[in-house]
């Protein structure tokens, strides 16, 4: 009898089993075709997104040049849309102030971001790495209008002293400190693509007689020159892309020189100027801040472009 009752309690217990894995099943099988319809419309509607940002600017700045020459927009060195007599859209000055404001940033983060790199992948401890890393990306955080008025009241001040004839508004001081904003994003970035060149290489290096540094610039350099390469490229694309520190601490006179001591314009700054109602809707002003943005757009599409061109080209397969 007792062995009738183990057997009864033992189909029991395997009918339970099996209706709780029949229903563990149906769900798994409801979750196995919703996810990807779900990250199906996820990546669709980023698609969407992007396309509509990129029509929006063309059809607007379409009807940009339809009040204004395409000729006179690239090769006109005159920038004075506001001007009553004779307003002129020539794109030359706010490209040159920007890409001066550009220069300056990749001069001091290039070599700042690449050494605390170097640094963190080739001679730190795990313990210091695992400090100061987190640290130096806490710069990646600071807002961008904090950074904006750190270089008009500390910065710029702090120039005028060593430089007299330094304006109050110029393209060094907001320069400086977009360089200093992205030193997280190179110094990460390179750091990234050496710690992943395999220690084989370094060890192998280290065993024919080279030194640290040696092995630094001669075997892990190369080897991770790609990532390195795509973190500056990267860099100088948000660089281009800054908005906030440009149009607090650089000003807004849109002149085509390349004085790093005067006061300049870039393409961000001029869009911000006109967004804070300054012109009316579909006045050619209102439409000019659309071909700016292309024009951005297509410069930081470039980069982009570029970024994965070197990745792709100079890759190296361990």
């Amino acid at each position: 009898m007792d062995s009738v009752k183990d057997f009864q309690s033992s189909l029991s217990i395997n009918k339970m089993i099996q209706e709780k894995k029949q229903k563990g099943r149906g769900l798994s099988v409801l979750v196995e075709k919703a996810v990807p319809v779900l990250l199906f419309l996820t990546a669709f509607i980023s698609v969407l997104t992007t396309l509509g940002i990129v029509f929006t600017l063309l059809f607007e700045t379409i009807t940009f040049f339809t009040k204004v020459s395409f000729l006179e927009y690239f090769t006109s060195k005159e920038w004075f849309p506001f001007s009553d007599v004779n307003p002129s859209y020539g794109i030359l000055p706010l490209i040159s102030g920007t890409l001066m404001v550009a220069i300056i940033a990749m001069i001091v983060a290039v070599p700042i971001g690449l050494g605390a790199a170097i640094y963190l992948s080739e001679y730190a401890s795990d313990k210091v790495r695992r400090t100061v890393k987190p640290i130096l990306e806490v710069l990646a955080g600071v807002p961008t209008i904090v950074y904006g008025f750190f270089a008009l009241t500390f910065v710029t001040p702090m120039l005028q002293k060593v430089i007299p004839n330094l304006s109050i508004f110029n393209a060094l001081s907001p320069g400086i400190v977009v360089g200093i904003m992205i030193i997280p994003m190179i110094a990460s970035l390179s750091e990234d693509a050496m710690s992943s060149v395999p220690n084989a290489m370094r060890e192998g290096a280290l065993a024919l007689g080279a030194t640290k540094f040696e092995v630094t610039m001669k075997v892990v350099i190369p080897a991770a020159l790609s990532g390195i390469m795509s973190s500056f490229v990267l860099g100088i694309s948000r660089a281009i892309g800054e908005t906030m520190i440009v149009t607090v601490a650089g000003g807004s006179n849109p002149v085509l020189a390349f004085d790093v001591t005067q006061s300049i314009q870039t393409m961000t700054a001029y869009i911000v100027q006109v967004s804070q109602g300054d012109s009316g809707y579909g006045t050619t002003i209102y439409y000019s801040i659309y071909a700016v943005g292309m024009t951005l757009f297509v410069f930081t599409l470039l980069m982009n472009l570029l970024a994965q061109y070197i990745s792709r080209r100079f890759r190296e397969e361990y």
